[in-house]
């Protein structure tokens, strides 16, 4: 998949922009750049979109590395949305691979910008077409087969399709390893945006049990991975992402410096600003690259099951595979103003609107 060629040259912005959120050292403190899948149902909600953008941010910094992106929205447009992003940010060699009899076929409000033109050109620049990529399976375990063990963090902020069926994938000529044990070898973190770990307001005074959309459109996949999945978790809940609204401000001031920018007309797509959209799978990936930065807390140790009629319930266990993150006020704020800066900083390869 093909790079953007044009450069974008404001080096003192983005010193600015390192300086602010304070990560130039972080990745070495690390060993290096956090080696990352992304796996997303891209297209049901915009803050997917968000989200890859947050990432390329994170790696124009040095804090990631994107091995990959695995879509659970079984759509032809998506794998083709996502190389135009990747594309967008000067990265569109990142390999991409899609379910296969997944759910949510619908094309959404935004995925169309993949086909978008402008004259006989498209808007947004790309060389993969629908039908065109691999197998989210394959995608996963040859990303996986070729990592250092235990190096390799999963931001999954869609259906758990994928990640459930990858724990039953058989050895094969990509390695020698059956899913279950190839997981265990190469991934170091989940970090998953799905259920709810509080009760929810809804809108009439009262407080309800929330059956989170991640977990209720492919419920035996979320079961399977909350029973079977191997290594640590840390679950975004519900209530997270909701009590970190986007400022749709952002979008309507901050993205500007482009003629098009893919993140800012799928939100007004989406859902024309103003609104204020949750950061549900940001604050996720957020916490996949940068768990050291005290973003957030995480609760106590224990294990998350998800019930038959779709909820999340969790018990502490102090050996216990699983967290959930949680946010003061202060970190709150702390949080939009990282995820806004992330979002809209230029990428290198951006072309200034005219």
């Amino acid at each position: 998949m093909s790079s953007a060629m044009s450069r974008w040259a404001q080096p003192l912005a983005f010193l600015c922009l390192f300086s602010f959120l304070g990560v130039s050292a972080t990745a070495e403190d690390r060993g290096g750049p956090t080696k990352l899948i992304f796996d997303t149902d891209i297209g049901n909600d915009v803050d997917d979109a968000l989200a890859l953008g947050v990432i390329h941010s994170l790696q124009s910094r040095g804090q990631c590395e994107l091995l990959a992106v695995t879509i659970t929205k079984d759509n032809a447009l998506a794998g083709p949305f996502v190389d135009a992003i990747n594309t967008f940010y000067g990265r569109g060699d990142i390999p991409i691979g899609v379910v296969r009899g997944g759910v949510t076929p619908a094309d959404g409000n935004f995925l169309p910008l993949a086909q978008q033109r402008d004259g006989d050109a498209l808007r947004y620049p790309r060389d993969l077409e629908p039908g065109q990529a691999e197998d989210a399976l394959v995608v996963l375990r040859r990303a996986l087969a070729a990592a250092e063990d235990r190096s390799v963090v999963i931001a999954q902020v869609g259906f758990s399709t994928n990640l459930a069926r990858l724990l039953d994938t058989p050895a094969d000529d990509i390695s020698p390893l059956a899913g279950r044990d190839l997981v265990t070898r190469k991934v170091a973190l989940l970090s998953v945006m799905a259920g709810a770990f509080t009760k929810i307001p809804d809108g009439q005074g009262k407080l309800n049990d929330h059956r989170e959309y991640n977990v209720v459109e492919d419920l035996p996949a979320a079961k399977k991975l909350a029973a079977e999945w191997p290594t640590p978790i840390v679950w975004s809940g519900f209530e997270i992402g909701l009590a970190i609204p986007y400022p749709s401000e952002s979008i309507l001031q901050d993205y500007g410096y482009v003629a098009h920018h893919p993140l800012a007309e799928a939100y007004q797509l989406y859902m024309p600003a103003p609104h204020n959209r949750p950061t549900w799978d940001l604050t996720s990936v957020l916490h996949a690259v940068l768990p050291e930065r005290g973003y957030f807390d995480l609760s106590p140790a224990g294990k998350v099951t998800v019930t038959d009629n779709g909820l999340t319930q969790f018990v502490a266990d102090e050996g216990g595979r699983d967290r959930y993150l949680i946010a003061s006020p202060e970190q709150r704020v702390r949080v939009t103003e990282a995820l806004v800066q992330l979002s809209s900083q230029p990428p290198i390869d951006a072309v200034p609107s005219r």
